[in-house]
């Protein structure tokens, strides 16, 4: 999770949300991925997906078997979907999503007995740590818009680029 924490970090750095995740398989660190959709211009570019296309190229295959996805935040519906459909055998997880949390937040995907693969799930792994993360951030950018909004709305850290 300290991996996927650095990650976390290295996203809210470059602007993103700090999310950060890693595939572990006997014991080594085989993918790794921090959020990147602003940066990426892609939807699907969260840091689960990331690790997850990482750790198939690394193994040369799209199935994740017998590995550990470690997320700092609850995955939400389409990472869950990923991780299924990769058939990762376990997902450790930090801080809960009370907004888009599928992994028993809002939804319990992986919970599903309709659906044929099911992760193992850990959660609150180093949750206050990843949740400071987030917290952090957020605050951070609040601040910046109190500030924006004094200057006349300039540099709003909310705002989409057109």
């Amino acid at each position: 999770m300290q991996a996927a924490l650095t990650l976390a970090r290295q996203a809210a750095l470059a602007g993103e949300v700090p999310v950060g995740a890693v595939v572990v398989k006997d014991g080594v660190i085989i993918g790794r991925g921090a959020n990147a959709p602003i940066t990426q211009h892609d939807p699907s570019a969260h840091a689960e997906i990331q690790a997850i296309r990482d750790a198939a190229k690394a193994l040369g295959n799209y199935r994740l078997v017998d590995c550990t996805l470690y997320v700092t935040l609850e995955p939400c519906a389409m990472c869950s979907g990923a991780i299924m459909h990769a058939r990762i055998a376990r997902l450790v997880f930090g801080a809960t999503d009370p907004k888009t949390g599928a992994c028993g937040s809002v939804i319990n995907v992986m919970a599903e007995p309709r659906l044929n693969h099911h992760a193992q799930v850990s959660a609150g792994v180093l949750a206050v740590e990843c949740g400071t993360v987030l917290s952090e951030f957020f605050a951070a950018r609040r601040r910046q818009a109190r500030v924006s909004a004094k200057l006349g709305g300039q540099d709003n850290p909310f705002a989409h680029p057109t």
